[in-house]
């Protein structure tokens, strides 16, 4: 069974740094595409990170970019995000995924159970 564990999240000042984890189980991790998305109040769900399965094609959204880096160690089956210079804007929970194949497409079909990040003064 699919399993996508995160920790890492918690309360940091502005300008502060959080590494997040997600440890990862019930499938071929080192051949799948694992993202990071948030989720603030109010808002839409957002991606904010992506990375291939080689660890060499990473994405970013545009609002994380320069800030926020995504890796992968596949011995220990673990992707991470670790977020610097943080803004009371990336308060949010942050969710692990992995794509889903349907037998005619890929989705973001697997989800963590989500893990709060509170950015305050």
């Amino acid at each position: 069974q699919v399993q996508l564990v995160e920790s890492g999240g918690g309360s940091v000042q502005p300008g502060g740094s959080l590494r997040l984890s997600c440890a990862a189980s019930g499938f071929t991790f080192r051949t799948s595409t694992m993202k990071w998305y948030r989720q603030a109040p109010e808002k839409e769900r957002e991606l904010v990170a992506s990375i291939g399965s080689a660890g060499g094609s990473t994405n970013y959204a545009d609002s994380v970019k320069g800030r926020f880096t995504i890796s992968r160690d596949n011995a220990k089956n673990t992707v991470y995000l670790q977020m610097n210079s943080l803004k009371p804007e990336d308060t949010a929970v942050y969710y692990c995924n992995t794509e889903r194949w349907t037998g005619i497409r890929w989705y973001d079909g697997y989800w963590g159970q989500g893990t709060q990040v509170t950015v305050s003064s």
